[in-house]
């Protein structure tokens, strides 16, 4: 049998789950908050044990309870960023013997993707993997968006078919967005599997406009405040934000006010708009889930501008707090609007972001936010997201096939109106 070690554990069994990933800043971000999550799970509500390995400024070990993080000193991608490239693999491959794990989970599509696959056939145990990022629309397409159609259609085909190859090989690849999936599988893509991210269903939930937080920020009572929290890189679209932004500010027919929350190699525009306007507030980073609720619960309205997330974690988070979301259509994030979608901007551009976002202002926002809360918080809740996971991670160590689930935890679940 293919995964024959794993194979033999009987059902029931405490597990030992991997994560290896170069999607990691110990600061913030998604894929952050899933493995965050995912380690409380197990405390929580298993009987296993998990390790992360990750890079990091240097070489470390820390635990708590039957979760682990390794880390491996790693340089920075660049000057600016809070991500690292791990480069010692060879260290890697020697964790993942020292662990020996029932199963390892992937959560990049760069080399570390490779070694996780090595690592597994050498113990003999099943590799699966998540696709957090659709790294030709994210990264390939704004690098060479300027050799022209001909270099640009180039560098995507050849991206489409390494994604074939490289996912391919896992047992199972965990995609959290049905419209991405349907993608991948038009690919030649075939062991796909719908999984969601989640969402703190006790943290993340309505409650009363903070006014104490939005009176620390000096916001005016009668300020329209939107709010964005992420990286402030060019695949989040950032750049549109701000200018739909001045679009508002412009018009002059409410007082809108922005709060940034995240850090990232653009903050120098951000920095630019608050020298133009003291209508801007930027917080670099909040580290703990009620602070960010604060934020959520403070704001009118939560803008998403990116065009290339796989599910948006945060948008999530917002309407589970009843803030509703607003954004650009046509993306994978329609599937997670569970209110609210039909006022989404149409085309990619700050003058429609910024009438989309007018336009909203004259609806029942609270409202909204309410219809998105009640179906966010039942369907992403993190305890039953895992649930789900944990049944096929023991289908691929048990070498069966995957388990139908989707009729207990649809995927799909847009709303307009």
């Amino acid at each position: 049998m293919e995964w024959s070690r794993s194979a033999k554990r009987r059902k029931g069994t405490p597990l030992k789950i991997c994560d290896v990933t170069q999607f990691y800043s110990p600061r913030s971000g998604g894929v952050r908050r899933y493995l965050g999550e995912k380690q409380e799970y197990v405390r929580d509500r298993t009987e296993d044990e998990h390790y992360l390995i990750v890079p990091g400024e240097q070489t470390s070990y820390r635990s708590e309870g039957r979760t682990h993080v390794l880390a491996i000193a790693s340089p920075k991608v660049d000057r600016t960023s809070r991500y690292r490239i791990l480069c010692n693999v060879s260290l890697v491959r020697s964790m993942l013997r020292d662990i020996r794990p029932d199963v390892i989970e992937s959560g990049d599509p760069y080399h570390l993707a490779w070694t996780a696959l090595r690592g597994a056939s050498e113990l003999g145990i099943p590799a699966v993997s998540f696709y957090h990022s659709h790294f030709p629309d994210a990264y390939l397409r704004t690098a060479c968006r300027f050799g022209g159609p001909f270099i640009e259609e180039l560098v995507l085909a050849s991206a489409r078919r390494y994604i074939v190859r490289l996912y391919s090989r896992f047992r199972y690849t965990f995609v959290p967005s049905i419209t991405l999936r349907k993608l991948l599988n038009g690919w030649g893509l075939t062991n796909t599997i719908p999984i969601r991210l989640g969402v703190d269903a006790e943290t993340f939930c309505p409650g009363p406009v903070d006014r104490a937080w939005r009176e620390e920020l000096a916001i005016p009572e009668q300020a329209f405040l939107l709010l964005y929290v992420g990286r402030l890189a060019r695949e989040k679209n950032i750049s549109v934000l701000l200018h739909a932004f001045r679009v508002l500010r412009a018009s002059r027919r409410l007082d809108y006010r922005l709060l940034v929350v995240g850090d990232g190699p653009l903050r120098k525009q951000v920095q630019r708009l608050q020298a133009e306007t003291d209508a801007v507030i930027w917080r670099p980073y909040i580290e703990k889930k009620v602070e960010l609720r604060r934020c959520y619960r403070a704001a009118d309205l939560f803008v998403h501008p990116g065009v290339v997330e796989t599910f948006g974690l945060v948008a999530v988070e917002s309407q589970a707090c009843g803030c509703p979301v607003i954004g650009i259509r046509g993306t994978n994030m329609d599937d997670h609007i569970h209110a609210g979608l039909d006022l989404w901007a149409r085309s990619n551009s700050a003058e429609e972001l910024a009438r989309a976002i007018d336009e909203s202002t004259d609806k029942d926002l609270p409202q909204i936010g309410l219809c998105a809360s009640k179906r966010t918080r039942e369907i992403y809740h993190w305890p039953n997201v895992f649930a789900e996971l944990w049944r096929y991670y023991r289908s691929a160590i048990g070498g069966t096939n995957p388990p139908d689930l989707s009729a207990a935890l649809p995927l799909e679940g847009a709303r307009e109106g």
